[in-house]
């Protein structure tokens, strides 16, 4: 499989941004997916992620709670990373990855995943 990210940009503080992650070669619902941030200094960090096990579910950081929806568009290939009332320290490279489908977010390694690409957000007034 191979992931593609794209979406970010630059956005003042309150702003919002949707992200994608686009599944090529394969269907979107193969795979358990999760969004991933890191910034600059600070180790990456597990933003969100969805899963279709046990009838589906999204899983979210404390940090972006409310603020952050993950969805699926099947016509698209793609998980969304809606993200609201985004905040200076929301700023980070934003990446996808993905793990296949029988495993649950809880049990997401980031070691066995296979990485998209990068999308650069940057917060700021």
């Amino acid at each position: 499989v191979q992931l593609q990210a794209f979406g970010g940009g630059v956005v003042q503080p309150g702003g919002s941004l949707r992200l994608s992650c686009e599944v090529l070669k394969f269907h979107v619902d193969d795979y358990t997916i999760a969004w991933f941030r890191q910034a600059p200094g600070k180790e990456r960090e597990r933003v969100a992620c969805n899963t279709l096990v046990g009838g589906g579910s999204n899983d979210y950081a404390d940090s972006v709670k409310v603020r952050f929806t993950l969805s699926r568009d099947n016509s698209k290939h793609t998980v969304d990373l809606q993200m609201n009332r985004l905040k200076p320290e929301d700023t980070a490279l934003y990446s996808c990855a993905s793990v296949p489908k029988y495993y649950h977010c809880a049990e997401f390694s980031e070691d066995r995943a296979t990485w998209g690409s990068g999308t650069l957000v940057t917060v700021s007034s």
